[in-house]
């Protein structure tokens, strides 16, 4: 059954590597399920025609039963008036035939009819059977859907996320960084030179201003020149 093709088809769309690479499979289950919701519609349908058909028959086998029962009553009814004189015996005979025949007519479309609708009735069953199959199908297939909608969502977002992850140059990166520890480093390095140079300059200067500090060499000077003088007086004295 074409049914049974698409189920294996739709069982078929994670696993099947062409519908991986051509088609969608959230698309292609719910395309199955709207197949399968199509199929279910024509077989309720065809299953409301038949259970109509199977009552019909049943209906006419209560019809075809009175009207053999009502050819009985009359057979009966037209030998009791021969019995009672109000009919001739050979009239009697012949009509109580011709009911009996009628009544055997109907018996035979009556057994016709019980066949009929012991088929309908086993059509029904069957087509009862695949309604129920393809319910039960639809809700499988529906929470399969919903399953792998989820799935999807999850591995989408998980692609993305190892696509970032793949798309880092984590070799660039690494090296990015080791330049700016460089960088750092290197910005150390020449900080602490210049503080080394301020202290050099600073020493420096210290010695200059100390050598070239002519204040302190005029006390020097004016000291000299008080001793010889002092030296001067004792000598005089």
């Amino acid at each position: 059954m074409n049914l049974f093709k698409r189920l294996f088809k739709i069982g078929q769309a994670e696993a099947n590597a062409a519908v991986d690479q051509m088609e969608d499979p959230i698309n292609m289950t719910e395309q199955g399920i709207r197949d399968l919701k199509i199929d279910l519609e024509k077989s309720l349908e065809s299953l409301a025609q038949l259970k109509a058909l199977a009552i019909r028959a049943k209906n006419d086998i209560d019809e075809l039963t009175t009207k053999a029962d009502d050819y009985q009553q009359k057979a009966m009814l037209i030998l009791t008036k021969a019995q009672n004189g109000e009919i001739e015996n050979a009239e009697a005979d012949e009509l109580a035939k011709q009911a009996l025949l009628k009544k055997e007519e109907i018996n035979q479309q009556i057994e016709t009819t019980k066949e009929e609708a012991k088929s309908f009735d086993e059509s029904v069953g069957k087509l009862e059977g695949n309604v129920n199959d393809i319910k039960s199908t639809i809700q499988k297939w529906e929470n399969e859907l919903k399953t792998l909608k989820a799935r999807v969502k999850v591995s989408k977002a998980t692609k993305n996320l190892n696509k970032q992850m793949a798309e880092l140059d984590s070799s660039g990166t690494v090296a990015m960084l080791e330049r700016m520890k460089n960088k750092v480093q290197q910005e150390e390095a020449l900080a602490e030179a210049y503080g080394d140079l301020a202290k050099k300059s600073e020493n420096l200067n210290d010695k200059l201003d100390r050598l070239t500090d002519t204040k302190e060499q005029s006390v020097a000077d004016n000291l000299a020149k008080l001793k010889e003088q002092l030296e001067l007086n004792k000598k005089q004295a």
